[in-house]
């Protein structure tokens, strides 16, 4: 019973953010067929932000209805939200509509909002909810939340979004001449990777149905939320935990000051990791070469769910070394932002050490903050309920924060740029 809870509580983290993650990598292959080309990516930042609406609401409801919000009827709102609207884009991702003078993919930005709206809106239902289930499960969680970003990730490859080979101009008929880049054609369509997004929420929501309705987790389930051990339902409500330091049993709680530092890294991770560096990786990766661009991302995302499962074996509470972590992440964060404000001519540019560097860079990035943030869910887990709510709101601020802060940067002011693959621009 324990690893059925265990892989219900997996596949349930996966429906926190694979509809997004799964549009960011399929952009490749939507681009050339919807009118606004590759400012879609800015579309789509946009709406993203728009749909912190979910959750700011979902908080406010919090704090002035105690009590009265049943996340668990929110999920299941959510989850079912994010199935339909899958099914939906596969078969209307492509219609455009005229505003204005000009065509827009309305129905699609439409959708991309809702499917933004359950993702941001898990961050403050998912992690409250956590805490009706034993404390193990909450690494789990973290873990199936990182497979979110993998998963799409490797159907995407498989799939050949955005391979290409160069060829002659000329052979393209087009009169010029030079190496033009020629994508290759995708192995199955986009309507087909949608529908495949649709069976992760759905597999979601199957899960999390089990998980409230399995006869066998009712009892754990009951005595979780009474403060109660499994096997003592009988017993007197035990005080709920507060937090502590690393030893968990029994040190001071934290002061306000060390609770804000708290809320404080888990609001940086999330800028950087959720805001600020994915906007860069293209720009990072590419002068290096394709194939460091999808090792860059491939490793990465499966970087999230091992650094979750080393946080079942290694576990550190301690503000201190959290905060060291944070920093180390944030100096590897450093030489990315560089390596991409240098682009399309960085260091290093045609050595083997450029491309390895970018790439473990990435990966290790990636690593150290998701091991952060699962750290700090564990330490705020063993606070409450509310703590929970509010660091699902910290983390969609940090990451609206960092993608505000990056957005203009890119879409606007043009700060950085890309070589093209076929025509490098710098020396070697």
């Amino acid at each position: 019973m324990g690893l059925l809870v265990h892989i219900l509580v997996c596949l349930l983290g996966t429906g926190s953010w694979v509809a997004i993650n799964g549009v960011w990598v399929e952009l490749p292959l939507m681009v050339p067929h919807v009118p606004e080309g590759w400012l879609l990516p800015s579309f789509l930042t946009i709406v993203i932000q728009l749909a912190n609406l979910g959750p700011l609401a979902f908080t406010l409801a919090h704090c002035f209805l105690r009590g009265q919000v049943d996340e668990a009827g929110v999920i299941y709102g959510l989850l079912g939200l994010g199935c339909l609207a899958c099914v939906l884009l596969a078969f209307f991702w492509q219609e455009t509509s005229v505003l204005g003078g000009s065509r827009y993919s309305v129905p699609l930005l439409a959708l991309l909002f809702f499917l933004a709206l359950v993702d941001c809106t898990s961050s403050v239902t998912f992690l409250p909810y956590m805490l009706r289930l034993q404390p193990q499960h909450l690494t789990t969680y973290f873990v199936g939340e990182g497979l979110s970003g993998l998963l799409p990730g490797l159907v995407a490859l498989g799939q050949g979004a955005s391979a290409a080979h160069c060829i002659n101009a000329s052979l393209a008929g087009n009169g010029t001449t030079g190496l033009l880049a020629e994508y290759q054609e995708a192995r199955f369509s986009v309507r087909t990777f949608f529908l495949f997004l649709s069976s992760m929420m759905a597999l979601s929501l199957a899960a999390f149905l089990f998980l409230n309705y399995l006869p066998e987790w009712a009892k754990e389930n009951r005595a979780q939320v009474q403060g109660e051990s499994p096997d003592a339902a009988q017993a007197p409500v035990k005080a709920r935990p507060r937090m502590r330091g690393i030893d968990s049993g029994g040190g001071p709680t934290y002061s306000c000051a060390q609770k804000a530092c708290i809320f404080g890294l888990m609001a940086w991770a999330n800028a950087l990791t959720n805001g600020l560096l994915p906007a860069l990786q293209s720009y990072s990766c590419l002068p290096y070469g394709r194939p460091a661009y999808h090792l860059s991302a491939t490793l990465a995302s499966l970087a999230n769910p091992l650094a979750c499962f080393l946080g079942m074996f290694l576990p550190g509470r301690s503000l201190m070394f959290l905060a060291l972590l944070s920093f180390a992440g944030s100096l590897l964060a450093c030489y990315i932002v560089t390596m991409a404000a240098l682009s399309p001519c960085p260091p290093l540019l045609h050595l083997p050490l450029g491309v390895l560097l970018i790439v473990l860079c990435w990966v290790l990035f990636v690593g150290i903050f998701s091991y952060v943030k699962l750290m700090i869910g564990k330490i705020l887990r063993d606070e409450g309920r509310s703590a929970l709510v509010w660091c699902g709101a910290v983390v969609q601020l940090g990451s609206m924060v960092g993608a505000l802060a990056i957005f203009p940067l890119v879409s606007i002011y043009s700060v950085f740029h890309s070589g093209d693959p076929c025509n490098p621009s710098c020396p070697g």
